[in-house]
C-alpha cells in the first residue's frame, strides 16, 4: 500500500526542474517603470495592494480601514495595520493569502507581518523602487521568460525597459462591450467613423497600426456583459450604430447588438494578424457583483466555431467552470486554457485542473502562468506560487504512476514556456519591436 505521505510529497527534482524553467507570464497589468519608481507606497500597501484586499474585505475589515491601511503616505503605520490584522488573521490561507506570505517572506524577509517587521523591511521596497529593479525582479527572482501586458489600450509601443521582455496586448475590451470607440479611432488612425463601412475601416486601420508590435489581442467586456455571442448583420447594427454617433445612449440589448458584430470584426483580423485573442472568462475581481451565468467559457462555443482560424485563450481557467474551459479546449481546435490569475484565486481548483488536462485534452493547450498584477512584487509572488502548487500537481501524477518523472518534467517544460511559443508569435513581435526600436518609432 502506498503511503500517504508517499503520495502527497513533492518530488524535489521536478520542483527544482520546475523552479529552474524559464515561465512565460501570459496576463500581467504590470505598470511602467515610471509608475513604479514613483509610487508612493509602502511594504504594507505593496503586501496588501492587491486581490487579496478582496479576501479581507469579505473577511469582514471595513471598507475605510481597509483603504487607510493601503494608503502609504499615512505615517500611522500600527493604526493601519490593526485596521486590517483580524481579518488577516482570516484570511491568510487562501490563494490570495498565500500570495501575501511568500512575498512577505521571499522580497521582504518576513516571516510574521507586525507593526516592527514591516518598518524593518521599508529599506528593500525603497532599494527595489530603482530603475531597472522592475526587470531584474521579474526576469532574476520571478525567473519570467517575458511578460505579456495589458495596458489597457490600444498602442504597443517598444518599452525601453525591456523592449523585448516586457510585450504588449492589444485591448479591445470597449469595442466588444458596444462602444464604437469613434473619437479614438480618429485620433489613432485618422479614419472618421460616420457609418458601418468606416467603423469597419476604422477598426481595421487600428490593428495595421498596432498589430506589428503586438503580442495578443486582450478583451475583458466579461465583468459588463454575458460571453455568449451571437452573429449580428450590417442592417442590424447601422441604425445602432448611427444612433451611437448621435449621441445617444443605447440600451443595453442594443449594445449586445454592437458588441457581437465589433467582436466578430475584432476575431476576423485576429486571425489576419496572427494574434491570439485573450479573453477574461470565469472569476471576477473584486466584490458583489459577479453574474455566473455570463461567464461560462461554453457561451463562446459559436464564436469559436464562426471563427475556427482564431486563436482563442480562455483566460483564468473560467473559474469555477474549469472542467467546462477543460472540454471547449478538448472539442474546439482553435481554444486553449490559462492558468493565469487562477492559482491566486483557487490554487486547489487551479492544480485540479492541471491534472484533469492532462488526461482530458491535448497538453499543448494549457498555459500555466500570468500574475495579472500591477506591481512586479506580487507578480515574483504569484510565479513562486504557481511553480509549487504546479509541483505538487505533477508530483501528485508521478506518485500515483500516472506519469514519469520525465513525463512530469516535459509537460512542465511545454505549459510553462513551449505551449506560448508555439501560440504566440513571441519571436515575430520581437523582430517587429527591435525594427521600431531601430528605426526609433513607436506606435503610440
Amino acid at each position: 500500500m502506498t503511503d500517504v505521505r508517499q503520495a502527497n510529497s513533492v518530488n524535489p527534482e521536478l520542483q527544482h526542474h520546475i523552479d529552474q524553467t524559464p515561465l512565460v507570464g501570459t496576463h500581467d497589468h504590470q505598470a511602467s517603470e515610471k509608475q513604479w519608481i514613483e509610487a508612493p507606497g509602502d511594504v504594507l500597501s505593496d503586501l496588501f495592494g492587491h486581490y487579496v484586499a478582496s479576501d479581507v474585505e469579505a473577511a469582514g475589515a471595513p471598507p475605510g480601514d481597509l483603504e487607510r491601511a493601503m494608503n502609504g503616505g499615512d505615517p500611522d503605520l500600527a493604526g493601519r495595520w490593526n485596521g486590517i490584522k483580524d481579518a488577516w488573521e482570516k484570511t491568510r490561507f487562501t490563494g490570495y493569502g498565500e500570495a501575501v506570505r511568500i512575498l512577505a517572506k521571499e522580497v521582504y524577509g518576513i516571516d510574521e507581518i507586525t507593526v516592527e517587521s514591516l518598518k524593518a523591511a521599508q529599506p528593500k521596497l525603497d532599494a527595489l523602487r530603482r530603475p531597472g529593479e522592475r526587470y531584474r525582479l521579474l526576469k532574476e527572482m520571478a525567473n519570467l521568460d517575458h511578460v505579456q501586458i495589458d495596458n489597457f489600450c490600444w498602442a504597443c509601443p517598444p518599452d525601453p525597459a525591456g523592449p523585448e521582455f516586457f510585450l504588449y496586448d492589444i485591448n479591445f475590451a470597449g469595442l466588444c462591450s458596444g462602444d464604437v470607440s469613434a473619437a479614438g479611432i480618429l485620433e489613432a488612425t485618422g479614419i472618421e467613423v460616420k457609418d458601418l463601412a468606416s467603423l469597419r475601416q476604422g477598426i481595421e486601420g487600428v490593428f495595421d497600426k498596432f498589430a506589428p508590435c503586438a503580442i495578443a489581442v486582450k478583451a475583458q467586456h466579461a465583468y459588463g456583459r454575458t460571453l455568449r455571442w451571437h452573429p449580428r448583420t450590417d442592417a442590424e447594427v447601422e441604425p445602432l450604430v448611427q444612433k451611437q454617433l448621435k449621441g445617444k445612449e443605447l440600451t443595453p440589448d442594443e449594445s449586445l447588438v454592437v458588441g457581437d458584430w465589433n467582436w466578430a470584426l475584432v476575431a476576423e483580423l485576429c486571425a489576419a494578424h496572427n494574434l491570439p485573442l485573450k479573453l477574461h472568462t470565469g472569476y471576477y475581481a473584486g466584490l458583489n457583483y459577479m453574474v455566473p451565468e455570463r461567464i461560462r467559457a461554453g457561451n463562446l462555443w459559436q464564436l469559436m466555431r464562426d471563427h475556427p482560424r482564431t486563436r482563442f485563450v480562455l483566460m483564468h481557467i473560467a473559474y469555477p467552470y474549469y472542467q467546462e474551459a477543460i472540454a471547449m479546449a478538448k472539442h474546439y481546435t482553435n481554444a486553449y486554457v490559462d492558468l493565469c490569475w487562477a492559482w491566486g484565486i483557487d490554487p486547489y481548483a487551479s492544480m485540479d485542473l492541471v491534472r484533469r488536462f492532462i488526461h482530458a485534452a491535448p497538453i499543448r493547450k494549457l498555459f500555466a502562468f500570468g500574475g495579472d498584477t500591477f506591481w512586479p512584487t506580487c507578480t515574483v509572488a504569484y510565479a513562486i506560487q504557481a511553480r509549487r502548487w504546479l509541483a505538487r500537481a505533477l508530483s501528485a501524477e508521478v506518485n500515483e504512476g500516472l506519469l514519469t518523472l520525465d513525463e512530469a518534467k516535459e509537460i512542465a517544460a511545454r505549459i510553462m514556456r513551449g505551449n506560448q511559443y508555439e501560440c504566440f508569435d513571441v519571436e515575430g513581435t520581437r523582430s517587429a519591436i527591435r525594427k521600431a526600436v531601430a528605426e526609433g518609432e513607436g506606435n503610440s
